[in-house]
């Protein structure tokens, strides 16, 4: 869809056929590489998170393992 509004609005604009090939080839280019950076981001943000959660997830257990041997103390 963007593909074509473009190719149309550059063909409508320059009326060269050789234009709305090169242009519409760099838009496809430049659409592919939004999409691997947002899913690279995506992925990286994703491993944040879960080693988020795994860091919380350990101070807890350590937290019940400190609470624990200070009920066994008494």
């Amino acid at each position: 869809m963007v593909l074509c509004s473009t190719a149309l609005t550059v063909y409508f604009a320059s009326h060269s056929i050789g234009t709305v090939v090169v242009t519409t080839l760099a838009c496809s280019l430049l659409l592919q590489l939004a999409y691997f950076a947002s899913v690279l981001f995506l992925i990286w943000r994703s491993s944040c998170a879960s080693r988020a959660g795994q860091r919380a997830e350990h101070f807890g257990r350590c937290k019940e393992l400190d609470t624990s041997r200070q009920t066994m103390m008494r």
